[in-house]
């Protein structure tokens, strides 16, 4: 967390920024000076200022990792490449279904999409949207045009089509609660100009921050407009990998098993309204998720 101390030399009071992050099991502080008073916009000073850490300390181990991904892609044959992007698919669907309610188990996703083999006593509607996850999967995969509005509603519509038609696709028109969460999403009125916001922030900041900065603030951004009446955290998880798909970046899986602390990051980035939390849990989940790429086991 950055905070603002102040140093007291003589009769005169100097502002700094304070951050203090862990390196080599050390504890390091990092400091920015403001001046003999704290400015009006400290609010993005202190972004600024964490960015300025996270390029230090993050960014250099993500380009390791794609590099070592990329490395290790061109050395496989295709067909083992395929099998690559089907066992992750696969997986995908399983954690980003099974964090929002499916019954489904990871063998009885596996064997309905890679053998279709439908798991019985299992309701129907679970086994259809992991099967229309799947598609949409592999159609962003494909997709060659950027992020817009009309492509987040045709996945969503794909998503959902046959099993809730109503909503499908369409931005909701009646306010949402999220069972469990503290954070009360926005109101229908505010979701298009919301939206229209967020679009210009991503054509903005596409080209100047780090992919899986990028893929991060994508990811809670969309999830905490909300847009969806049922729906928002798998589309969220699916614009993530596409951005980080896009840049050559190996897309990350979010486990079932680690869903608390993925609702805590979201949830308390969204009630504190400062997305650096949701930014420091991806970034550690990510290098996690990747260190078979950096020589860890």
């Amino acid at each position: 967390m950055v905070k603002i101390k102040k140093k007291v030399i003589g009769k005169q009071t100097y502002y700094y920024l304070e951050h203090s992050l862990k390196k080599n099991s050390k504890v390091v502080k990092k400091e920015k000076y403001l001046g003999k008073k704290v400015p009006a916009n400290i609010d993005k000073i202190k972004r600024e200022f964490l960015f300025e850490i996270y390029e230090e300390r993050w960014f250099p181990i993500f380009d390791a990792i794609k590099e070592n991904y990329s490395r290790e892609i061109k050395k496989m044959p295709k067909v083992a490449q395929e099998k690559e992007s089907e066992t992750f698919m696969v997986r995908f669907t399983y954690d980003t279904q099974r964090i929002e309610g499916s019954t489904l188990t990871l063998r009885e996703t596996a064997d309905l999409l890679e053998r279709d083999i439908t798991p019985r006593a299992r309701p129907l509607a679970d086994v259809k949207e992991a099967e229309a996850h799947k598609n949409v999967f592999y159609e962003m995969l494909e997709y060659e045009k950027d992020l817009s509005l009309q492509i987040v509603l045709y996945w969503h519509k794909k998503l959902f089509d046959s099993t809730k038609p109503k909503i499908a696709g369409k931005i909701r028109q009646h306010q949402v609660a999220i069972s469990g969460s503290k954070f009360m999403p926005p109101f229908p009125a505010e979701i298009y100009p919301l939206l229209r916001e967020f679009f210009k922030w991503y054509n903005k900041n596409k080209a100047i921050l780090h992919p899986v900065a990028l893929a991060s603030l994508v990811h809670v951004k969309f999830v905490t407009i909300h847009p969806y009446a049922d729906g928002n955290g798998r589309v969220s998880r699916l614009l993530q990998n596409f951005v980080l798909n896009r840049h050559s970046y190996p897309m990350l899986n979010i486990p079932y098993e680690n869903r608390n602390s993925y609702y805590n990051a979201l949830e308390r980035s969204q009630t504190k309204d400062d997305e650096n939390i949701f930014l420091q849990w991806f970034f550690r989940r990510y290098k996690r998720e990747n260190k078979r790429y950096l020589g860890e086991n």
